[in-house]
């Protein structure tokens, strides 16, 4: 802020403050030495040596409104610059009287008042600062020219006031400057501050939430600093002394054979805890003598990559089986052409033979085409009482027995974020499924339809009383085509997972209750 600029009305930083704060206290201790002085030892060759009457009562003055102010400092704080004007002026006042009553200037108390206009310029602001210094110099010039017409003192005495009065403006100034440079600082450092404090949580929250592990290891093996993703890939849990040699013998020894190196190095361990296969990259330590480690799930990158293998593999696959479809139907027409004519039981039994291998293919085909769907998922929130029982009537018309053998429970307020034909997908499969090994009695495939233990979450389960499914099967349902049916090509359950997925919900097998167990966990709401 210039010099002459206005003060402004904000409430004071702390550095200036605690300034005002320790000027007030200066004050009230001067005041006290003061009355000291006088009381105790009844005034000095320096102090009320020409009239100690004034001196006495002028002392007993100050130390009370010193003390007034100290006890008030913290009503005002919001107010500082007119509260520091008022204080400032009686301690000219103050001093300008005691230096009277000492004797005057050679008295040596002019030169508080330069302490006085130091602080004051410490803690004011603006054209203020120059107003305390020409008050303090206007005080000693009329205390000195009173001495002369008074006590006739030598009028050469006002070329040492005017000097000292140099001096207030030289430290008024000084002292404003210096407090400027220490404001700006001061704000320079909070903003700096800020910045470093925001930059430090982010830092955290994203070395938090990565996917690759991240230690701080000193040179004995410490590990300092590490985030969940490093305990989770090494299988380990907090503690303040955890070391590399606690979590994986292996790892200790790469690094404590890379710290003779010093420098990055990559190498590959399996974590002895968790199992997994990761690869390990060393950087060299820095001023602070930490070496940082950053640890990769190669079980995920390899993960991933298959993922994007089969994701190409399933786009050529439906091409393929996009382009086997068109002479597929030829094939199939012309069965049916041959069909209609009158020929020998053996051309009908083969013309019957290449019917149902084109139907199978073609229902194999459809399979394969139906995956490419599962990337196209429009989630809707479905009331799932009347989905189910739209579904069931729809499904009836194919299989009639299904109105006797299904019993559904469902309550009306259930519902599921799930797309529509997505849902219908899945029903299909897995209720022809039941419909093949159920016992085809009255409640033989039941649709319960429960909330689920996690909060908002949805669970709708379908359940047979057939022969179940053996434990060693369980893990093959949901591979592609695995199939115990003669007649089946081994994706309806691997279809009707993906798609599942595809919506954000989870399709399992459960233990047999008593036959096979499939539930359905999505979410109860969008």
């Amino acid at each position: 802020m210039p010099l002459g600029a206005a003060h402004t009305t904000q409430e004071p930083s702390e550095a200036l403050w605690r300034s005002l704060f320790y000027f007030s206290l200066y004050r009230m201790v001067v005041a006290s030495v003061f009355v000291f002085v006088i009381f105790v030892y009844g005034g000095t060759q320096s102090f009320g040596s020409q009239n100690p009457h004034i001196f006495a009562w002028v002392s007993v003055v100050y130390l009370i409104l010193s003390l007034f102010f100290f006890a008030t400092l913290k009503q005002v704080r919001q107010r500082t610059n007119p509260y520091l004007s008022v204080q400032v002026t009686v301690d000219i006042l103050a001093l300008t009287l005691l230096m009277y009553a000492s004797g005057g200037a050679k008295s040596g108390l002019a030169f508080m008042l330069l302490v006085v206009l130091a602080a004051a310029g410490l803690v004011g602001q603006g054209r203020l600062t120059l107003f305390y210094a020409a008050l303090a110099a206007l005080a000693v010039q009329i205390e000195q020219a009173y001495r002369v017409l008074e006590f006739g003192a030598d009028p050469s005495d006002f070329v040492k006031a005017g000097i000292t009065s140099i001096g207030f403006f030289a430290t008024a100034i000084t002292a404003h400057l210096l407090a400027r440079r220490v404001v700006a600082n001061e704000d320079l450092a909070r903003r700096r501050g800020i910045a470093l404090s925001e930059q430090l949580r982010i830092n955290r929250r994203v070395i938090r939430d990565m996917q690759d592990g991240v230690l701080v290891v000193d040179a004995e093996g410490r590990m300092n600093q590490y985030n969940p993703q490093a305990e989770a890939l090494l299988g380990v849990r907090a503690s303040p002394e955890l070391t590399l040699a606690l979590c994986s013998a292996e790892l200790a020894a790469l690094y404590a054979r890379w710290c003779d190196q010093s420098v990055e190095a990559t190498e590959t361990f399996r974590a002895p805890v968790s199992g997994r296969l990761l690869r390990a990259r060393f950087l060299p330590a820095r001023e602070g003598g930490n070496a940082l480690i950053y640890l990769e799930d190669l079980d995920r990158v390899q993960a991933q990559a298959q993922q994007l293998k089969l994701a190409a593999l399933g786009r050529l696959t439906a091409n393929i089986a996009h382009e086997i479809r068109n002479p597929l139907s030829a094939v199939s027409h012309a069965a049916e052409l041959l069909a209609e004519e009158q020929r020998g039981e053996m051309q009908a039994r083969l013309i019957g033979i290449i019917s149902d291998n084109t139907q199978r293919i073609n229902h194999l085909i459809s399979e394969v085409l139906e995956l490419g769907r599962r990337d196209r998922a429009q989630p809707e929130l479905l009331r799932l009482a009347e989905f189910l029982t739209s579904f069931l009537n729809e499904y009836a018309e194919h299989e009639p027995r299904v109105r006797q053998t299904i019993a559904l429970s469902v309550a009306p307020s259930m519902t599921l974020a799930f797309d529509r034909m997505h849902l219908n997908r899945v029903l299909w499969n897995l209720l022809g499924n039941a419909l093949r090994y159920c016992r085809g009695e009255a409640g033989s495939i039941r649709f319960e339809v429960r909330a689920s233990a996690k909060p908002d979450r949805t669970e709708l389960h379908i359940i047979d009383d057939g022969s179940g499914l053996e434990p060693s099967l369980r893990v093959q349902v949901f591979e592609p085509f695995f199939t115990t049916h003669r007649g089946g090509t081994g994706l309806g359950l691997y279809i009707a997972r993906e798609l599942c997925e595809a919506n954000g919900a989870v399709l399992e097998v459960l233990d047999n209750a008593p036959g096979a167990h499939f539930c359905i966990r999505g979410a109860a709401s969008q």
